[in-house]
């Protein structure tokens, strides 16, 4: 199989994980707070349950960046990862206590882990310019689980058998459904998926470098040969060539620049031995760069608004407007839709213009969503007409946005840290996120009935997070990579 069939393949692979994943969350979320409470479990279960999976997740992320960058290949890791989702959703669907049903989410979380590495493969594998389009599509994926999730729940809600020692009902029947789904996944994973060598695109741009300065030299020679007659056997400094090499050498067109004797960027002395503490406290160092410290500002704050508002939405839209479960899917639904929309928008406006223009857009949105939410939902007045338009219209800034600043700042920072770390960085990413989605719910449900703080706070962290992008704009781009010619000094 060529190599090009294997990228699509090993992406659609990619693609899948990304969908199923969205496909869980739609699925078990809607039915987990029932399903405690036939356990009798206390109100709070339902946060711990919710929080356990994203605290798993936080933690493994690290752990396996780590492992991906030191082998440089992820599909074993998927592969393992993916265990915890089977088993953890065979749990769930077991049931039989909370205590079995935290545990199984506890478990699950673990897999999400994995993401890291996916993310760190998609860095090496694909060039800056393309990895905005890369990373819009694969986030897509999940959008688009997230939007047929619920329509899964139509047909699992209808079971009620008996399987073996276990029930099937509409509470146990996600966990299972999950669980084989993983199992199809693993099969995909082994069948389509390759790790494709971070090598072959260096390798690509480093023969295009060779092709054009080949033709640079045959032209320098077809000149030469031209005066060849008018000109001293024995020259001077010039005669050496714009590589330093003798006369009485041929001239060969290396990749950067560089000679093979000359100091080279991989030597001893221009860079750290392989777990040296100088190579250990650089990696350190990387995340206290001021352009990082602010993507990951962006990736905690933006969702941690999202799972916040996603918190404050179901209650809002059940006092203010009686809605029940259809209407609430109804409107996931539609939020879903504008937020695929969004991630294609965003995919084709990155080939046209700077991530960090990208990121700048989502944000002025996202400030005039929650300066709006501020002023018309936290206490609704008028008609139910009225308040139901500026219910809308808010929600819909809000899913808008949200594209916008998800895509740029993963592509910034992919390019902002160290392309050889990008598992172990995509790792400390992941886990600043799922920081957020354990903070947004609790800071949200214990404030459904003083939205005013709720919304104030969101409003704050975002006019920070706006101050900090805007200071230090001149530096989120892509660092600029120096190709020069060493030469010979006396």
């Amino acid at each position: 199989m060529d190599y090009r069939r294997k990228k699509k393949l090993t992406y659609f692979t990619i693609g899948l994980i990304f969908l199923f994943s969205g496909i869980e969350y739609a699925v078990i979320l809607p039915t987990i707070w029932r399903y405690l409470q036939t356990m009798g479990a206390e109100p709070y279960f339902l946060g711990l349950s919710l929080s356990a999976f994203s605290l798993s997740g936080l933690l493994s992320g690290p752990l396996f960046g780590v492992w991906s960058d030191r082998s440089h290949t992820t599909k074993k890791i998927i592969l393992f990862a993916n265990l915890f989702e089977v088993v953890g959703n065979f749990m769930y669907f077991m049931g039989y206590s909370k205590w079995l049903l935290l545990a199984s989410r506890l478990i699950a979380g673990i897999g999400t882990g994995a993401g890291s590495s996916i993310f760190g493969f998609l860095t090496r594998s694909t060039a800056p310019e393309d990895r905005s389009t890369v990373f819009a599509a694969v986030m897509a994926c999940r959008q688009a689980g997230l939007l047929i999730g619920p329509a899964f729940n139509l047909f699992l809600r209808l079971f009620d058998f008996q399987l073996g020692p276990f029930m099937v009902n509409k509470y146990t029947s996600p966990g299972i459904f999950m669980c084989f789904m993983w199992i199809l996944l693993q099969v995909a994973v082994m069948l389509m998926y390759w790790d494709i060598p971070p090598q072959d695109l260096t390798n690509q741009r480093e023969a295009s470098v060779m092709v054009v300065e080949e033709e640079i030299n045959d032209d320098d020679d077809g000149e030469e040969g031209e005066d060849e007659e008018g000109k001293p056997l024995v020259g001077t400094q010039e005669s050496l060539g714009s590589y330093g090499t003798l006369p009485n050498e041929p001239v060969r067109a290396v990749a950067n620049g560089t000679v093979p004797h000359e100091h080279r960027p991989d030597s001893p002395e221009l860079q750290p031995e392989k777990g040296s503490p100088l190579k250990l406290l650089s990696a350190s160092k990387e995340f206290l760069k001021e352009e990082v410290v602010v993507l990951l500002t962006a990736q905690f704050i933006t969702l941690f608004n999202q799972t916040a508002l996603e918190t404050m939405v179901t209650p809002l839209t059940q006092k203010y407007f009686g809605f029940g479960e259809l209407e609430n899917s109804i409107m996931y639904c539609v939020c879903g839709v504008v937020v695929i929309l969004g991630f294609f928008f965003v995919r084709w406006l990155s080939k046209r213009v700077e991530e960090r223009v990208v990121l700048a857009v989502g944000l002025i949105i996202c400030n005039i969503s929650c300066i709006w939410c501020l002023i018309f939902l936290a206490n609704p007045a008028g008609s139910l007409p009225w308040q139901l338009a500026e219910f809308i219209v808010g929600v819909f800034l809000q899913v808008l946005g949200l594209p916008f600043v998800a895509v740029a700042q993963v592509s910034l920072f992919s390019k902002v840290t160290s392309e050889k770390t990008q598992g172990f960085s995509q790792g400390v990413r992941r886990s600043v996120g799922g920081l957020a989605t354990i903070l947004g719910p609790l800071w949200a449900g214990g404030l459904t009935n003083n939205l005013y703080v709720m919304l104030g706070m969101m409003m704050a962290l975002l006019v920070l997070l706006t101050i900090m992008m805007f200071i230090s704009y001149e530096k989120l781009v892509e660092p600029a990579v120096v190709e020069h010619a060493d030469s010979y000094e006396d």
